[in-house]
Protein backbone atom coordinates (compact mmCIF):
# COMPACT_ATOMS: atom_id res chain seq x y z
CA UNK A 1 0.00 0.00 0.00
CA UNK A 2 1.23 3.06 -0.65
CA UNK A 3 1.83 5.82 2.03
CA UNK A 4 -1.84 8.32 2.97
CA UNK A 5 -1.71 11.25 0.50
CA UNK A 6 -2.19 14.54 1.99
CA UNK A 7 -5.69 15.90 1.39
CA UNK A 8 -6.49 19.41 0.04
CA UNK A 9 -9.35 21.25 -0.43
CA UNK A 10 -10.81 21.40 -4.17
CA UNK A 11 -9.78 24.37 -5.46
CA UNK A 12 -9.32 25.64 -9.38
CA UNK A 13 -5.48 26.42 -7.87
CA UNK A 14 -3.35 23.98 -9.85
CA UNK A 15 0.30 23.42 -10.66
CA UNK A 16 1.33 22.86 -14.03
CA UNK A 17 1.22 19.08 -14.08
CA UNK A 18 4.67 16.78 -15.20
CA UNK A 19 4.93 17.87 -18.67
CA UNK A 20 5.02 13.79 -19.92
CA UNK A 21 1.49 13.80 -18.85
CA UNK A 22 0.38 16.56 -20.90
CA UNK A 23 1.64 15.20 -24.18
CA UNK A 24 2.74 11.77 -25.74
CA UNK A 25 5.78 11.46 -25.23
CA UNK A 26 6.90 9.43 -28.22
CA UNK A 27 10.26 9.90 -29.70
CA UNK A 28 11.32 11.25 -33.52
CA UNK A 29 11.92 8.32 -36.11
CA UNK A 30 15.96 8.10 -36.58
CA UNK A 31 17.00 7.69 -40.08
CA UNK A 32 17.35 4.88 -42.28
CA UNK A 33 21.39 4.62 -43.01
CA UNK A 34 20.56 2.44 -46.14
CA UNK A 35 23.59 2.78 -48.15
CA UNK A 36 26.13 2.21 -44.60
CA UNK A 37 24.06 -0.61 -44.03
CA UNK A 38 22.86 -2.48 -47.14
CA UNK A 39 25.16 -1.06 -50.05
CA UNK A 40 24.58 1.06 -52.90
CA UNK A 41 22.73 -1.99 -54.84
CA UNK A 42 20.41 -2.40 -52.03
CA UNK A 43 20.08 1.16 -51.15
CA UNK A 44 19.17 2.10 -55.12
CA UNK A 45 16.47 -0.31 -55.06
CA UNK A 46 14.76 0.44 -51.88
CA UNK A 47 14.64 4.33 -52.57
CA UNK A 48 13.02 3.92 -56.01
CA UNK A 49 10.53 1.18 -54.68
CA UNK A 50 9.66 3.56 -51.77
CA UNK A 51 9.26 6.50 -54.33
CA UNK A 52 7.04 4.08 -56.61
CA UNK A 53 4.78 3.57 -54.17
CA UNK A 54 4.80 7.31 -52.44
CA UNK A 55 6.08 5.19 -49.19
CA UNK A 56 8.80 5.73 -46.97
CA UNK A 57 11.92 3.46 -47.97
CA UNK A 58 11.35 2.08 -44.13
CA UNK A 59 8.15 0.26 -44.60
CA UNK A 60 9.60 -1.35 -47.70
CA UNK A 61 12.65 -2.58 -45.62
CA UNK A 62 10.10 -4.13 -43.23
CA UNK A 63 8.98 -6.37 -46.51
CA UNK A 64 12.52 -6.92 -47.63
CA UNK A 65 14.11 -7.68 -44.15
CA UNK A 66 11.66 -11.20 -43.40
CA UNK A 67 11.47 -12.01 -47.20
CA UNK A 68 14.77 -12.35 -47.63
CA UNK A 69 14.80 -14.04 -44.61
CA UNK A 70 12.34 -16.85 -45.10
CA UNK A 71 13.45 -17.13 -48.73
CA UNK A 72 16.63 -18.39 -46.76
CA UNK A 73 15.00 -20.37 -44.21
CA UNK A 74 15.88 -23.17 -42.85
CA UNK A 75 18.88 -23.41 -45.90
CA UNK A 76 21.57 -21.64 -43.89
CA UNK A 77 21.51 -20.54 -40.46
CA UNK A 78 24.31 -18.30 -39.02
CA UNK A 79 26.51 -19.87 -35.97
CA UNK A 80 28.46 -17.74 -33.90
CA UNK A 81 30.19 -20.38 -32.35
CA UNK A 82 29.20 -24.34 -31.23
CA UNK A 83 25.95 -24.16 -29.44
CA UNK A 84 24.62 -21.04 -30.24
CA UNK A 85 22.95 -21.01 -33.76
CA UNK A 86 20.58 -18.62 -35.34
CA UNK A 87 18.19 -19.04 -38.15
CA UNK A 88 17.32 -15.62 -40.85
CA UNK A 89 14.11 -15.25 -39.18
CA UNK A 90 12.77 -12.12 -38.74
CA UNK A 91 9.33 -10.18 -37.61
CA UNK A 92 8.49 -6.39 -38.20
CA UNK A 93 5.83 -4.75 -37.41
CA UNK A 94 5.05 -1.62 -39.84
CA UNK A 95 3.61 1.39 -37.45
CA UNK A 96 1.47 4.09 -39.21
CA UNK A 97 -1.48 5.94 -40.11
CA UNK A 98 -4.16 4.41 -42.68
CA UNK A 99 -2.70 7.47 -44.80
CA UNK A 100 0.46 6.45 -44.53
CA UNK A 101 1.28 3.67 -47.07
CA UNK A 102 2.27 1.09 -45.07
CA UNK A 103 0.54 -1.67 -47.34
CA UNK A 104 1.77 -0.15 -50.66
CA UNK A 105 5.18 0.09 -49.32
CA UNK A 106 4.93 -3.68 -48.44
CA UNK A 107 3.49 -4.81 -51.61
CA UNK A 108 7.22 -3.37 -53.53
CA UNK A 109 8.42 -6.60 -52.21
CA UNK A 110 4.83 -9.01 -51.45
CA UNK A 111 4.05 -8.25 -55.32
CA UNK A 112 7.56 -9.81 -56.74
CA UNK A 113 7.66 -12.53 -54.24
CA UNK A 114 3.77 -13.44 -55.48
CA UNK A 115 5.14 -14.06 -59.07
CA UNK A 116 7.93 -15.69 -58.27
CA UNK A 117 5.82 -18.35 -56.01
CA UNK A 118 3.78 -18.94 -59.26
CA UNK A 119 7.01 -19.56 -61.21
CA UNK A 120 8.36 -21.84 -58.90
CA UNK A 121 4.85 -23.55 -58.57
CA UNK A 122 4.55 -23.88 -62.44
CA UNK A 123 7.65 -25.43 -62.49
CA UNK A 124 6.65 -27.64 -59.93
CA UNK A 125 2.94 -28.53 -61.44
CA UNK A 126 5.46 -30.01 -64.62
CA UNK A 127 6.87 -32.16 -61.71
CA UNK A 128 3.31 -32.87 -60.58
CA UNK A 129 2.01 -34.12 -63.50
CA UNK A 130 4.28 -36.45 -64.28
CA UNK A 131 3.99 -37.83 -60.95
CA UNK A 132 0.57 -38.48 -61.19
CA UNK A 133 1.26 -40.54 -64.35
CA UNK A 134 3.55 -42.85 -61.96
CA UNK A 135 1.19 -42.96 -59.40
CA UNK A 136 -1.40 -44.61 -61.81
CA UNK A 137 1.23 -47.00 -63.55
CA UNK A 138 1.94 -47.69 -59.53
CA UNK A 139 -1.63 -48.40 -58.79
CA UNK A 140 -1.52 -51.24 -61.44
CA UNK A 141 1.75 -52.35 -60.63
CA UNK A 142 0.54 -52.54 -56.99
CA UNK A 143 -2.36 -54.25 -57.83
CA UNK A 144 -0.66 -56.81 -59.82
CA UNK A 145 1.32 -57.61 -57.31
CA UNK A 146 -1.29 -58.10 -55.08
CA UNK A 147 -2.91 -60.45 -57.31
CA UNK A 148 0.33 -62.63 -57.84
CA UNK A 149 0.77 -62.56 -53.95
CA UNK A 150 -1.98 -64.11 -53.45
CA UNK A 151 -1.79 -66.61 -55.86
CA UNK A 152 1.79 -67.36 -54.44
CA UNK A 153 0.15 -67.78 -51.29
CA UNK A 154 -3.06 -70.04 -52.38
CA UNK A 155 -0.34 -72.48 -53.80
CA UNK A 156 2.02 -72.65 -51.12
CA UNK A 157 5.07 -70.43 -52.67
CA UNK A 158 6.88 -67.46 -51.74
CA UNK A 159 5.63 -64.19 -52.32
CA UNK A 160 7.02 -62.08 -55.50
CA UNK A 161 8.80 -59.01 -53.89
CA UNK A 162 6.91 -55.65 -54.37
CA UNK A 163 8.24 -54.06 -57.67
CA UNK A 164 9.84 -50.90 -57.18
CA UNK A 165 7.14 -48.95 -60.12
CA UNK A 166 4.28 -49.79 -57.51
CA UNK A 167 6.00 -46.38 -55.49
CA UNK A 168 5.87 -43.30 -57.53
CA UNK A 169 7.39 -41.35 -54.67
CA UNK A 170 6.21 -38.56 -52.81
CA UNK A 171 3.89 -36.06 -54.13
CA UNK A 172 5.63 -33.28 -55.25
CA UNK A 173 4.94 -30.08 -53.07
CA UNK A 174 3.49 -26.80 -54.37
CA UNK A 175 5.30 -24.23 -52.40
CA UNK A 176 3.86 -21.75 -50.55
CA UNK A 177 6.38 -18.73 -50.05
CA UNK A 178 4.18 -16.49 -48.72
CA UNK A 179 0.72 -17.13 -46.54
CA UNK A 180 -1.91 -14.37 -45.72
CA UNK A 181 -3.77 -16.34 -43.44
CA UNK A 182 -3.55 -20.14 -41.56
CA UNK A 183 -4.53 -21.86 -37.96
CA UNK A 184 -1.42 -23.25 -36.94
CA UNK A 185 -2.89 -27.06 -37.81
CA UNK A 186 -2.60 -25.72 -41.55
CA UNK A 187 1.43 -24.12 -41.19
CA UNK A 188 2.59 -26.86 -39.59
CA UNK A 189 1.05 -29.28 -42.24
CA UNK A 190 2.67 -26.78 -44.70
CA UNK A 191 5.97 -26.86 -43.03
CA UNK A 192 6.31 -30.68 -42.65
CA UNK A 193 6.04 -30.91 -45.94
CA UNK A 194 8.21 -27.51 -47.13
CA UNK A 195 11.46 -27.69 -44.56
CA UNK A 196 13.02 -24.56 -45.92
CA UNK A 197 9.95 -22.31 -43.72
CA UNK A 198 7.65 -19.90 -45.42
CA UNK A 199 6.58 -16.32 -44.15
CA UNK A 200 3.36 -15.10 -42.85
CA UNK A 201 1.87 -11.27 -43.81
CA UNK A 202 -0.65 -9.74 -41.72
CA UNK A 203 -2.64 -6.55 -43.08
CA UNK A 204 -3.18 -5.67 -38.95
CA UNK A 205 -1.31 -7.16 -36.93
CA UNK A 206 -3.32 -6.59 -33.85
CA UNK A 207 -6.20 -9.11 -34.90
CA UNK A 208 -3.27 -11.60 -35.68
CA UNK A 209 -2.11 -11.12 -31.87
CA UNK A 210 -5.48 -10.69 -30.02
CA UNK A 211 -6.64 -13.78 -31.85
CA UNK A 212 -3.91 -16.28 -30.35
CA UNK A 213 -5.64 -16.67 -26.99
CA UNK A 214 -9.08 -17.16 -29.41
CA UNK A 215 -9.85 -21.04 -27.76
CA UNK A 216 -12.11 -21.90 -24.96
CA UNK A 217 -10.84 -23.55 -21.82
CA UNK A 218 -7.55 -20.96 -22.16
CA UNK A 219 -5.89 -22.32 -25.41
CA UNK A 220 -3.07 -20.25 -27.10
CA UNK A 221 -1.24 -19.99 -29.89
CA UNK A 222 1.59 -18.47 -28.60
CA UNK A 223 3.94 -21.03 -27.93
CA UNK A 224 3.90 -22.12 -31.50
CA UNK A 225 4.98 -18.40 -32.56
CA UNK A 226 7.58 -18.26 -30.04
CA UNK A 227 8.91 -21.88 -31.08
CA UNK A 228 8.25 -20.25 -35.12
CA UNK A 229 10.79 -17.43 -34.23
CA UNK A 230 13.39 -19.81 -33.02
CA UNK A 231 13.11 -22.47 -35.62
CA UNK A 232 13.06 -24.94 -32.66
CA UNK A 233 11.11 -28.24 -33.18
CA UNK A 234 7.92 -28.37 -32.59
CA UNK A 235 4.64 -31.03 -32.49
CA UNK A 236 1.31 -29.70 -33.40
CA UNK A 237 -1.90 -31.65 -32.27
CA UNK A 238 -4.64 -31.74 -33.66
CA UNK A 239 -8.55 -33.49 -32.73
CA UNK A 240 -8.74 -36.39 -34.64
CA UNK A 241 -5.56 -36.21 -36.71
CA UNK A 242 -2.19 -37.86 -36.26
CA UNK A 243 0.06 -35.01 -34.46
CA UNK A 244 1.90 -32.82 -37.58
CA UNK A 245 6.24 -33.12 -35.78
CA UNK A 246 8.67 -30.12 -37.63
CA UNK A 247 11.53 -30.35 -36.82
CA UNK A 248 12.71 -26.75 -37.99
CA UNK A 249 9.77 -24.74 -37.38
CA UNK A 250 10.76 -21.13 -38.90
CA UNK A 251 8.17 -18.56 -40.00
CA UNK A 252 9.04 -15.02 -41.03
CA UNK A 253 6.45 -12.37 -39.56
CA UNK A 254 5.00 -8.76 -41.44
CA UNK A 255 2.38 -6.79 -41.46
CA UNK A 256 1.34 -3.40 -40.16
CA UNK A 257 -0.49 -1.91 -36.99
CA UNK A 258 -1.95 1.67 -36.67
CA UNK A 259 -0.22 3.83 -33.88
CA UNK A 260 -3.02 3.32 -31.56
CA UNK A 261 -3.83 -0.07 -31.89
CA UNK A 262 -0.59 -0.65 -31.02
CA UNK A 263 -0.55 1.77 -27.72
CA UNK A 264 -3.51 -0.37 -26.92
CA UNK A 265 -1.97 -3.50 -27.49
CA UNK A 266 1.10 -2.65 -25.17
CA UNK A 267 -0.72 -1.38 -22.29
CA UNK A 268 -3.17 -4.94 -22.03
CA UNK A 269 -0.45 -7.75 -23.30
CA UNK A 270 1.29 -9.41 -21.05
CA UNK A 271 5.42 -9.65 -22.14
CA UNK A 272 5.84 -13.10 -22.59
CA UNK A 273 8.65 -11.93 -24.36
CA UNK A 274 6.48 -12.26 -28.28
CA UNK A 275 5.78 -8.44 -28.99
CA UNK A 276 9.75 -7.78 -28.26
CA UNK A 277 10.28 -9.91 -31.20
CA UNK A 278 9.28 -7.42 -33.82
CA UNK A 279 11.21 -4.93 -35.33
CA UNK A 280 9.47 -2.20 -35.11
CA UNK A 281 9.68 0.39 -37.95
CA UNK A 282 7.53 3.41 -37.67
CA UNK A 283 8.66 6.31 -39.64
CA UNK A 284 7.01 10.02 -40.78
CA UNK A 285 4.79 9.45 -43.92
CA UNK A 286 6.86 10.25 -46.71
CA UNK A 287 6.17 13.71 -49.08
CA UNK A 288 3.05 13.56 -51.32
CA UNK A 289 5.08 13.73 -54.76
CA UNK A 290 4.50 11.72 -58.14
CA UNK A 291 7.75 9.28 -58.79
CA UNK A 292 10.06 10.33 -60.92
CA UNK A 293 11.96 6.93 -60.81
CA UNK A 294 10.74 2.85 -61.31
CA UNK A 295 12.23 0.22 -59.20
CA UNK A 296 13.91 -2.77 -60.89
CA UNK A 297 11.65 -5.59 -60.98
CA UNK A 298 13.41 -7.83 -62.55
CA UNK A 299 16.31 -7.38 -59.91
CA UNK A 300 14.01 -8.12 -57.07
CA UNK A 301 12.38 -10.86 -58.38
CA UNK A 302 15.61 -12.52 -59.50
CA UNK A 303 17.28 -11.84 -55.93
CA UNK A 304 14.04 -13.88 -54.12
CA UNK A 305 14.16 -16.75 -56.92
CA UNK A 306 17.70 -17.48 -56.40
CA UNK A 307 17.51 -17.38 -52.83
CA UNK A 308 14.53 -19.66 -53.27
CA UNK A 309 16.53 -22.08 -55.01
CA UNK A 310 19.75 -22.45 -52.46
CA UNK A 311 19.64 -26.01 -52.08
CA UNK A 312 19.01 -27.50 -48.60
CA UNK A 313 22.00 -30.30 -47.77
CA UNK A 314 20.80 -33.69 -46.99
CA UNK A 315 21.35 -36.32 -43.76
CA UNK A 316 22.34 -40.17 -44.02
CA UNK A 317 18.73 -40.62 -43.44
CA UNK A 318 17.05 -38.78 -46.86
CA UNK A 319 16.21 -35.79 -44.67
CA UNK A 320 16.99 -31.68 -45.61
CA UNK A 321 18.60 -30.05 -42.79
CA UNK A 322 20.44 -26.55 -42.57
CA UNK A 323 24.05 -25.76 -43.36
CA UNK A 324 25.70 -23.64 -40.56
CA UNK A 325 27.60 -20.42 -41.96
CA UNK A 326 30.57 -19.98 -39.43
CA UNK A 327 31.64 -17.02 -37.66
CA UNK A 328 35.18 -15.68 -39.17
CA UNK A 329 37.03 -14.56 -35.50
CA UNK A 330 36.80 -11.20 -36.36
CA UNK A 331 33.04 -11.58 -36.72
CA UNK A 332 33.40 -13.01 -32.90
CA UNK A 333 35.29 -10.57 -31.46
CA UNK A 334 32.74 -7.70 -33.10
CA UNK A 335 30.00 -9.42 -31.43
CA UNK A 336 31.79 -9.87 -28.47
CA UNK A 337 31.57 -5.49 -28.51
CA UNK A 338 28.10 -5.33 -28.94
CA UNK A 339 27.16 -7.83 -26.30
CA UNK A 340 29.11 -5.42 -24.07
CA UNK A 341 27.42 -2.50 -25.31
CA UNK A 342 23.75 -4.44 -25.06
CA UNK A 343 24.70 -4.96 -21.48
CA UNK A 344 25.03 -1.20 -20.69
CA UNK A 345 22.20 -0.31 -22.26
CA UNK A 346 19.72 -2.98 -20.31
CA UNK A 347 20.60 -1.05 -17.32
CA UNK A 348 18.47 2.09 -18.45
CA UNK A 349 15.79 0.04 -19.83
CA UNK A 350 12.52 -1.11 -18.49
CA UNK A 351 9.41 -2.82 -19.58
CA UNK A 352 8.97 -4.17 -23.13
CA UNK A 353 12.10 -2.26 -23.87
CA UNK A 354 14.41 -4.26 -22.03
CA UNK A 355 12.57 -7.30 -23.35
CA UNK A 356 13.70 -5.89 -26.81
CA UNK A 357 17.24 -5.03 -26.07
CA UNK A 358 17.80 -8.78 -24.10
CA UNK A 359 17.01 -10.67 -27.97
CA UNK A 360 19.55 -7.73 -29.73
CA UNK A 361 22.55 -10.39 -29.86
CA UNK A 362 20.26 -12.78 -31.97
CA UNK A 363 18.71 -10.28 -33.96
CA UNK A 364 22.02 -9.01 -34.90
CA UNK A 365 23.27 -12.30 -35.61
CA UNK A 366 20.31 -13.28 -38.08
CA UNK A 367 20.64 -9.83 -39.67
CA UNK A 368 24.75 -10.36 -40.40
CA UNK A 369 23.34 -13.48 -42.00
CA UNK A 370 20.92 -11.89 -44.37
CA UNK A 371 23.36 -8.81 -45.36
CA UNK A 372 25.82 -11.56 -46.40
CA UNK A 373 23.27 -13.03 -48.42
CA UNK A 374 22.09 -9.47 -49.91
CA UNK A 375 25.75 -8.81 -50.80
CA UNK A 376 25.74 -12.19 -52.77
CA UNK A 377 22.81 -11.22 -54.79
CA UNK A 378 24.36 -8.27 -56.16
CA UNK A 379 27.83 -9.85 -56.82
CA UNK A 380 28.97 -12.35 -59.04
CA UNK A 381 30.56 -14.69 -57.35
CA UNK A 382 30.66 -18.19 -55.30
CA UNK A 383 27.97 -18.84 -52.36
CA UNK A 384 29.73 -17.32 -49.20
CA UNK A 385 30.88 -20.08 -46.95
CA UNK A 386 31.04 -17.69 -44.00
CA UNK A 387 30.10 -14.59 -42.01
CA UNK A 388 32.97 -11.62 -42.11
CA UNK A 389 33.70 -8.87 -40.06
CA UNK A 390 32.02 -6.56 -42.59
CA UNK A 391 28.49 -7.62 -42.45
CA UNK A 392 28.50 -8.14 -38.85
CA UNK A 393 29.72 -4.29 -38.20
CA UNK A 394 26.50 -3.59 -40.52
CA UNK A 395 24.36 -5.37 -38.87
CA UNK A 396 25.82 -3.51 -35.55
CA UNK A 397 25.89 -0.16 -36.99
CA UNK A 398 22.01 -0.86 -37.79
CA UNK A 399 20.80 -1.76 -34.78
CA UNK A 400 22.28 0.90 -32.63
CA UNK A 401 21.40 3.97 -35.14
CA UNK A 402 18.31 2.93 -35.82
CA UNK A 403 16.57 -0.79 -34.56
CA UNK A 404 17.32 0.49 -30.99
CA UNK A 405 16.09 4.22 -31.33
CA UNK A 406 12.88 3.34 -33.54
CA UNK A 407 11.93 0.52 -30.17
CA UNK A 408 12.35 3.42 -28.21
CA UNK A 409 9.94 5.28 -30.16
CA UNK A 410 7.09 2.36 -30.69
CA UNK A 411 7.35 1.03 -27.38
CA UNK A 412 7.49 4.57 -25.23
CA UNK A 413 4.17 3.20 -23.92
CA UNK A 414 5.18 -0.05 -22.77
CA UNK A 415 8.88 0.73 -21.49
CA UNK A 416 8.06 2.39 -18.06
CA UNK A 417 7.57 0.80 -14.87
CA UNK A 418 4.32 -0.90 -13.53
CA UNK A 419 3.43 1.81 -11.42
CA UNK A 420 4.16 4.61 -14.59
CA UNK A 421 2.53 2.22 -17.19
CA UNK A 422 -0.79 1.88 -14.67
CA UNK A 423 -0.95 5.13 -14.04
CA UNK A 424 -1.15 6.08 -17.25
CA UNK A 425 -3.82 4.05 -18.02
CA UNK A 426 -5.69 5.52 -15.38
CA UNK A 427 -4.79 8.81 -16.84
CA UNK A 428 -6.71 7.18 -19.98
CA UNK A 429 -9.59 5.87 -17.98
CA UNK A 430 -10.40 9.69 -16.43
CA UNK A 431 -10.14 11.08 -19.65
CA UNK A 432 -12.24 8.39 -21.50
CA UNK A 433 -14.65 8.65 -18.37
CA UNK A 434 -14.21 12.52 -18.64
CA UNK A 435 -14.24 12.29 -14.59
CA UNK A 436 -13.23 15.59 -12.54
CA UNK A 437 -13.55 13.69 -9.65
CA UNK A 438 -13.63 10.17 -9.32
CA UNK A 439 -13.48 7.55 -6.10
CA UNK A 440 -11.40 4.56 -5.83
CA UNK A 441 -14.64 2.40 -5.94
CA UNK A 442 -15.68 3.99 -9.42
CA UNK A 443 -12.02 2.81 -10.88
CA UNK A 444 -12.34 -0.57 -9.72
CA UNK A 445 -15.97 -1.32 -10.66
CA UNK A 446 -14.92 -0.84 -14.23
CA UNK A 447 -12.50 -3.54 -13.39
CA UNK A 448 -9.59 -2.61 -15.98
CA UNK A 449 -6.45 -5.08 -16.25
CA UNK A 450 -3.66 -3.27 -14.21
CA UNK A 451 -6.05 -1.52 -11.99
CA UNK A 452 -7.90 -3.96 -10.85
CA UNK A 453 -6.50 -4.34 -6.90
CA UNK A 454 -6.49 -1.67 -4.19
CA UNK A 455 -2.84 -2.03 -4.04
CA UNK A 456 -2.37 -1.49 -8.10
CA UNK A 457 -4.89 1.18 -7.84
CA UNK A 458 -2.94 2.85 -4.75
CA UNK A 459 0.57 2.38 -7.22
CA UNK A 460 -0.62 4.53 -10.04
CA UNK A 461 -2.40 6.94 -7.75
CA UNK A 462 0.83 7.31 -6.47
CA UNK A 463 2.09 8.58 -9.40
CA UNK A 464 -0.36 10.60 -10.66
CA UNK A 465 -0.55 12.74 -7.24
CA UNK A 466 3.31 13.03 -7.20
CA UNK A 467 3.21 14.80 -10.77
CA UNK A 468 0.25 17.34 -10.20
CA UNK A 469 -2.05 14.87 -12.28
CA UNK A 470 -4.64 14.52 -9.22
CA UNK A 471 -5.21 15.05 -5.50
CA UNK A 472 -7.06 13.33 -2.66
CA UNK A 473 -9.94 15.59 -1.55
CA UNK A 474 -12.38 15.76 1.52
CA UNK A 475 -14.80 13.27 1.06
CA UNK A 476 -18.45 12.49 1.78
CA UNK A 477 -18.96 9.98 4.77
CA UNK A 478 -20.26 6.46 3.79
CA UNK A 479 -23.92 6.04 4.41
CA UNK A 480 -23.68 3.30 6.22
CA UNK A 481 -21.07 4.88 8.35
CA UNK A 482 -17.15 4.83 8.62
CA UNK A 483 -14.48 6.39 7.16
CA UNK A 484 -14.79 8.47 3.84
CA UNK A 485 -14.62 7.32 0.57
CA UNK A 486 -11.75 8.21 -1.06
CA UNK A 487 -12.05 10.93 -3.37
CA UNK A 488 -9.79 12.20 -5.92
CA UNK A 489 -10.03 15.60 -8.00
CA UNK A 490 -8.75 15.65 -11.49
CA UNK A 491 -6.24 18.78 -12.70
CA UNK A 492 -8.02 20.39 -15.72
CA UNK A 493 -4.82 20.87 -17.20
CA UNK A 494 -4.81 17.35 -18.08
CA UNK A 495 -8.41 17.43 -19.27
CA UNK A 496 -7.99 20.40 -21.13
CA UNK A 497 -4.62 20.79 -22.14
CA UNK A 498 -5.63 23.95 -24.38
CA UNK A 499 -6.43 25.52 -21.23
Amino acid sequence: MMQALPLHPFTPDWPMPAPRFLRDEVPPPPTLPLTQVFGSRWAEWITRAAESKSAPPDYVLAALLPAVGAAIGNARWAMPWAGWAEPPVLWTMAIGNPSSNKSPGLDAVLTPLGRVERELRREVEVKRASWLEAAELAKIAESTWKEAAKRAMKDGEDAPARPGEANPGPEPFLPRLAIADATVERLAVILAEQPRGTLLTRDELAGWLHGMTRYAGGGSDRPFWLEAYGGRGHTVERMGRPPVHVDRLSIGVLGGIQPDRLRSLLLKSDDDGLLARFLPLWPDPAPIRRPERLPDEGFIEGALLRLHRLNMPVNERDELVSCFLPFTDGARDRLDSLRQAIRAWEGNAEGLLLSFIGKLPGLAVRLSLILTYLDWLTRQEAEPLEIEPDAFDRAALFIETYALPMARRAYADASHSKAERAARQLLTLIRKQGWERFTSREVLRLDRKGLTTAAELDRALGVLVEAEVVRAVEGAPSPKGGRPVKLFAVNPAVLHPSL
